[in-house]
């Protein structure tokens, strides 16, 4: 892990220095769109570890883990919206899509949205607080397996409907766009850039690191043992609903982060992050890396990804089909994800040798 780790920080310190250092026409220079779109799969790496958390070691499956990455986005996207200020179509405190409805004032949910410190509390605080309380009542019905997942599905769902509407005051179908800055400093310069993709590689490492230290932890174990025997857990005397629930929460917050860390370097949060679509692909990001590992689902956030760049650019008509075929090879064929075959081939190796 350390190794891997350091290799990891190396490379992103190297693109952070090409990106930034060597001009424009040279051979070696990054791109703004390379480092965009790999600061936008590393997010999507810290969401597939949040899941594996969850799914890989705990045992339960969630459909909805779209909502927790949109709602951190969202409260991170109130905060650059303030930041426009007069700079909107009709130069107004309001956002351009308030003023369009006729709105004279903040709702109460945006109090205190202008200031940073805030909106990143909110960024963590909304998304845990939500999966808290449905954490709660869910596992404390004992609902698992398959209801679960339909239910976690059914409240993303339930969540995008409500962000579509245009008096819930965020945007309706359009959402937040057309940021201008953060801490004054404009979002589209090629230094708040590379912080931004810095910053999404720290949060990763961070992400790894705290994940690691808790299934190898007492937690971790016990989380382990009642994804694999609920029942004999609680024989021995422990009570599942917590270990779930503060597994459950912990990935919704973390979900929160990179939401957050996602948005400013897309340009746009809006009700389709919440879609049930775009929970599915989570557990196929996880599915592919392998389940347990945490190192195979930020693998296979970054193939499913740039897999997905390619193929909605040169196939566009067929990346669903795609998508779907690998799923549902994995499912049937690498149970275990990239590393399975990764270890079946050593043995094979071994063996012959």
């Amino acid at each position: 892990m350390r190794s891997a780790l350091s290799l990891f920080l190396a490379a992103l310190a190297l693109l952070s220095l090409l990106h930034l250092a060597v001009p424009a026409g040279s051979a070696w220079h990054v791109s703004d769109f390379t480092i965009a779109l790999l600061g936008k799969i590393m997010c999507y790496a810290i969401v597939a570890v949040a899941m594996d958390l969850i799914w890989g070691y705990g045992g339960i499956l969630s459909l909805g883990h779209g909502l927790f990455f949109a709602l951190g986005g969202y409260a991170f996207g109130m905060y650059l919206m303030r930041t426009i200020g007069l700079e909107g179509v009709y130069h107004s405190n309001l956002p351009d899509f308030m003023v369009f409805l006729d709105w004279k004032a903040y709702p109460w949910y945006w109090t205190g949205t202008e200031h940073l410190g805030w909106s990143l509390v909110l960024v963590v605080a909304v998304p845990a607080l939500l999966a808290a309380v449905f954490g709660y009542f869910a596992f404390r019905s004992r609902i698992k397996g398959v209801y679960f997942s339909i239910i976690t599905q059914a409240l993303t769902y339930a969540f995008m409907l409500l962000f579509f509407r245009n008096e819930t005051g965020f945007g309706g179908n359009n959402g937040f766009t057309d940021f201008k800055r953060i801490l004054d400093f404009p979002i589209t310069s090629p230094g708040m850039r590379a912080g931004l993709f810095v910053l999404s590689g720290l949060a990763l490492a961070g992400t790894l690191l705290l994940c690691r230290a808790l299934v190898a932890s007492r937690f971790g174990r016990v989380l382990t043992a009642i994804r694999d025997a609920e029942s004999r857990v609680m024989f021995l005397g422990y009570q599942p609903l917590w270990y779930k629930l503060a597994a459950w929460t912990l990935s919704a917050a973390l979900c929160g982060i990179a939401g957050a860390l996602y948005v400013p370097q897309v340009g746009i949060i809006n009700p389709g992050e919440m879609s049930p679509a775009n929970s599915i692909e989570i557990a196929i990001w996880v599915a592919v890396g392998g389940r347990a590992t945490l190192w195979g689902p930020v693998l296979g956030a970054f193939v499913v990804n740039l897999a997905k760049s390619y193929f909605t650019v040169a196939f566009p008509d067929y990346w669903l089909f795609f998508l779907g075929f690998l799923f549902v090879m994995v499912t049937l064929f690498l149970p275990e994800g990239i590393p399975g075959v990764v270890v079946r081939i050593r043995r094979r190796l071994g063996g012959s040798s």
